[in-house]
């Protein structure tokens, strides 16, 4: 377990000794961005823009124009709502190969409250059908992903976390954009999750099989392009499917799996995450458990979605539950 951005900068480093190309924009986040060595090493590859963050993204567009590949690094809160503008139009529109980079997202700020808290980013970027966004579940799927994004020419928005994340779950296979990875098969009930989330999944699962539950767990680290062929056969498995996520359940992973299946596998759906996208302030650990995201409440949800549906008392028919 590590924080996400020590990997980040270790990959950075290795990769900038060999590219010209690339370069770090910063809006006087170097500290949060874990870019201290980096800037050490390569102080003429790194742009401090000031606490600018629509500067930010429009300046590292225009270093995309003249053959740079960037790698704009701010706050996720910051760096998503209040450069929404310059995302859509520099980046996405112009179809520039800038990378996106939020530092802290989720609740990783957490007694800074609401305004400092990400829990809308992905499902606002999500409407940006041409803005690849990924989600790492542990380390070494960063570190694939970012030799991807180093010789893609796609824009690219990534979700990293403070805190511990797994350094590898040992997923199937290696990163693949917009593949999503099967960790575990379960006859009862399938888990999507993404990001810091997947970890838990794993653990809610290991504690429903206890209880003679079959869980699958499955990590969607790409919302836009998204796996839909994939989502649909895997979601047959199971009668029912639940989504976890470090965001609100409006618009982002859970709103992501309801518009597959609806379309193509409909069936119950519980979607777990925070109920909207203020949350209270206070330690990041402290607000997963307030709000039921950590494992042991995790498994207890569902647990008490499942089990109806399984005994055939809670639906006459198929459709879509959340809470």
């Amino acid at each position: 377990m590590a924080d996400l951005r020590v990997t980040f900068t270790t990959t950075l480093l290795k990769r900038a000794e060999t590219d010209p190309r690339l370069a770090v924009v910063v809006s006087d986040s170097v500290s949060s961005s874990k870019l201290g060595a980096f800037q050490k090493a390569f102080p003429s590859k790194i742009y401090n823009v000031g606490i600018a963050e629509q500067n930010l993204v429009g300046f590292a567009s225009g270093l995309a124009a003249v053959g740079f590949i960037p790698w704009a690094c701010a706050a996720t809160c910051f760096l998503s709502y209040r450069s929404l503008e310059q995302i859509k139009n520099d980046v996405v529109y112009s179809y520039h190969p800038v990378r996106l980079v939020g530092n802290t997202s989720g609740v990783d700020y957490g007694p800074l409250g609401t305004t400092h808290h990400s829990l809308e980013d992905l499902g606002t970027l999500r409407s940006l059908a041409d803005l690849t966004l990924f989600i790492p579940a542990d380390h070494r799927e960063l570190a694939e992903a970012m030799d991807y994004f180093f010789v893609s020419d796609t824009p690219a928005y990534l979700r990293l976390y403070r805190g511990d994340i797994p350094r590898d779950l040992s997923m199937p296979g290696s990163f693949q954009l917009g593949q999503v990875r099967v960790l575990r098969e379960g006859n009862h009930c399938t888990v999507f999750a993404n990001g810091r989330m997947v970890h838990y999944a794993l653990q809610a699962s290991d504690l429903l099989h206890s209880q003679g539950l079959s869980v699958g767990v499955v990590n969607v680290s790409c919302l836009n392009p998204l796996d839909e062929k994939t989502i649909a056969e895997t979601a047959q498995h199971a009668p029912c499917v639940v989504t976890l996520e470090e965001h609100s359940v409006k618009g982002g992973l859970g709103g992501a799996i309801c518009e597959v299946l609806s379309e193509y596998h409909p069936l119950p759906v519980k979607r777990i995450g925070f109920p909207k996208g203020h949350s209270i302030p206070g330690p990041p650990g402290d607000l997963l458990r307030h709000y039921g995201l950590t494992p042991e409440p995790v498994a207890e949800k569902i647990r008490a979605f499942a089990e109806p549906i399984l005994q055939g008392t809670l639906f006459s028919h198929k459709g879509v539950h959340h809470g």
